[in-house]
């Protein structure tokens, strides 16, 4: 089985990102760039299209790959309201769900839909046992996204700050993957 390209999340639809959505995207970044900037470590100030082109290049190639799996968030007149995606840095057999949301879209719950959509398109693939979503602890707004989501709170871990906002204490949530009865 393979990941979909498009998923139905309620009241947004994940789209595998494609190039063609550049301007949409780089809109997006730079019209919510004051809330990135704390806790995404590539929202910075200098944040240009060239980077945003970069991200989608980068993105077809690790989804061809099965490497990672990002995503627009669409509204259903397609405007982007944010990004999500499955990352596979945690390790075999373990999916990390991302997202951030434009500013102005924020508390719609379209991050909540998104994981909610992620997870389920992760755990139809043989092999992920577990799902994870890590977030500052100084961002809890993920952290209501995880409960929201049915993720569990695992508990802290310390990482390396590379945004102006990171604390340096993630919080790591995870689901696993549903036991047939």
């Amino acid at each position: 089985m393979e990941i979909p390209e498009t998923i139905d999340a309620g009241p947004i639809t994940l789209q595998r990102w494609t190039v063609d959505r550049v301007d949409d995207l780089h809109q997006a970044i730079r019209e919510s760039l004051p809330e990135l900037v704390r806790f995404m470590p590539w929202a910075t100030a200098d944040y240009d299209l060239d980077a945003t082109k970069a991200f989608l290049e980068r993105s077809h190639s690790e989804w061809d790959d099965g490497e990672n799996f990002n995503y627009a968030m669409l509204t259903p007149e397609h405007h982007v309201v944010g990004a999500c995606g499955l990352m596979s840095r945690q390790g075999p057999g373990v999916f990390e769900i991302g997202y951030w949301v434009h500013s102005a879209r924020a508390g719609k719950g379209y991050a909540t839909a998104a994981a909610l959509a992620l997870t389920e398109a992760g755990f139809a693939l043989p092999g992920i046992d577990r799902i994870e979503i890590h977030h500052d602890v100084d961002n809890p707004a993920s952290g209501r996204v995880a409960a929201k989501a049915g993720f569990h709170e695992q508990g802290p871990i310390e990482v390396e700050t590379k945004a102006p906002g990171q604390s340096g204490t993630h919080l790591v949530w995870a689901r696993r993957r549903p036991q047939l009865t």
